[in-house]
């Protein structure tokens, strides 16, 4: 069980895990121990995940949620395979987190009367510059 809030809970077997080689720093332990873990997450599918924390996720994770509703979550900054693993499930869970604040509705307001008369004042004063620039002329 992972808890991500009070009211969304997530169970094991929901996640899919995988091992890939990863690269960067190792040596030559790189090339032999699959340390990378690839976190598969069925969002659209998960019973515990409620219709609108969904739709904000798939517009959170963007190239990281497939057509199928799935997010795919890959951590190989660590060497090991368990730090990696528990990156990758720590970066699921904030995810999650993030999807789950509900934006606020913007209220469309008018410019004040005196941001007007101050936007006017300026664009009259540098109308003014630029009228005076021009040739220099030798009378």
């Amino acid at each position: 069980m992972i808890e991500i809030t009070a009211h969304i809970i997530l169970h094991e077997d929901e996640l899919e895990e995988s091992f890939i080689r990863a690269s960067g720093p190792g040596g030559q332990n790189v090339n032999k121990v699959e340390t990378a873990v690839q976190l598969r997450f069925d969002a659209k599918g998960s019973p515990n995940l409620p219709r609108p924390v969904y739709h904000r996720l798939v517009k959170i994770a963007g190239q990281k949620m497939t057509k199928d509703g799935v997010l795919v979550l890959t951590a190989s900054e660590f060497r090991s395979q368990d730090r990696n693993r528990v990156a990758a499930r720590e970066r699921l869970c904030e995810l999650i987190r993030r999807a789950t604040l509900v934006p606020k509705k913007r209220r469309p307001t008018k410019p004040t009367y005196a941001s007007k008369q101050k936007r006017l004042e300026k664009k009259s004063q540098r109308s003014q510059t630029k009228k005076t620039r021009g040739r220099v002329r030798l009378d």
